[in-house]
């Protein structure tokens, strides 16, 4: 089974780090006694600009999550058929070819699920089978891969379909001041990837999927995720993260590799999640490597800044596009999320 293409599809909108920090001090001016220590937060999350759902004076209008969530719904729709469309094109197949959906997102809810309003806009098939998934956060990129994997590894003569769209914007808080808040005001981004997946069975040009591995860490859900209510999802962000990478996630990954008799060394490049500074960094350090292993990743996050779910799958898409790592050559996807979480998938190029 290989990962056939990815493809990614951004909002038109995009805003420098400057200018939603000055829309962000406007929105908060009655309750921000001191925008410097704003500013000094959204500068240290390494990111020169973000993608927005909608322009950016729009926001201000926005007083409901009733409202914030009718929004979600229709750039979701419209962001998930470009990444569809675009990830079926370079794949060189048909959305009749699709037979499975993935659909992932942490940030805006919609019953029919996305999927469905989709197989309506898109034409896609009635008998697709369609796996909506809300709740896995930013470890839903690594996570939906393998769930597509395990899909075309019981059907090898068809492809399934993982699509993310998160759309962060949407779930400012207005009246939340909290540290974890502000920091997710200057790193959260808005944008969607999808990316085909294809059966032994199935012609396709790209990286073989070797293996995945979930790994869930007891009692620690209090280190991400949201709290919701009447104002809709507030951040949960701990700043126990990087202990937790540290203590967990260099065991995790050698005993992954191990089951495919690989150690760290063999593994020619890293294609991790965008989760901010101090995680790559956490990432790095507890694997014994150097930023510059992580540098599609680096890149990415100064680009687009974290787009959740998607992220990974933009850094993904950067390998199959640009980077063309060497054929026969490892690599490893991971992601981490509420849970607290890890998903790593093997590939071979």
């Amino acid at each position: 089974m290989k990962i056939a293409s990815v493809a990614s599809a951004l909002p038109q909108w995009y805003y420098s780090q400057q200018e939603i920090f000055q829309a962000l001090c406007g929105h908060w001016k009655d309750q921000l006694d001191k925008p410097e220590v704003l500013e000094r937060l959204h500068q240290r999350v390494a990111v020169e600009g973000r993608h927005l759902a909608y322009p950016l004076e729009e926001y201000a209008t926005i007083h409901a999550w009733g409202d914030a969530n009718d929004r979600w719904i229709r750039a979701a729709l419209e962001l998930g058929d470009r990444a569809v469309s675009a990830a079926l094109e370079r794949a060189g197949r048909k959305t009749s070819d699709i037979g499975a959906m993935i659909t992932v997102s942490v940030t805006g809810i919609s019953a029919p699920s996305l999927d469905a309003k989709l197989t309506n806009r898109m034409g896609l098939p009635l008998d697709m089978r369609r796996t909506p998934i809300f709740g896995l956060g930013c470890v839903a990129g690594a996570a939906g891969i393998s769930q597509a994997a395990d899909y075309v590894q019981a059907y090898p003569d068809r492809i399934a379909v993982l699509l993310s769209v998160e759309l962060c914007s949407l779930t400012w808080q207005r009246m939340d001041l909290s540290v974890a808040n502000m920091i997710a005001s200057g790193l959260f981004a808005d944008g969607s990837a999808a990316v085909v997946v294809a059966g032994d069975n199935v012609e396709a040009i790209g990286p073989e999927i070797l293996g995945h591995r979930s790994s869930f860490y007891p009692n620690s859900e209090h280190l991400m995720g949201w709290d919701i209510s009447e104002e809709g999802f507030q951040i949960v962000l701990s700043a126990d993260v990087p202990e937790t990478i540290h203590k967990h996630f260099p065991q995790d990954v050698d005993a992954f590799l191990a089951d495919h008799n690989l150690r760290r060394k063999d593994i020619g490049t890293w294609i991790m999640h965008t989760g901010g500074p101090k995680i790559l960094e956490a990432n790095a350090e507890a694997l014994g490597l150097k930023r510059e292993n992580f540098a599609p990743s680096w890149e990415c996050l100064r680009r687009t800044g974290n787009m959740s779910s998607a992220s990974v799958l933009l850094v993904l898409e950067d390998f199959m596009q640009n980077i063309h790592p060497p054929a026969g050559s490892y690599s490893v996807l991971a992601a981490m999320g509420p849970g607290f979480c890890s998903e790593m998938v093997l590939l071979r190029w």
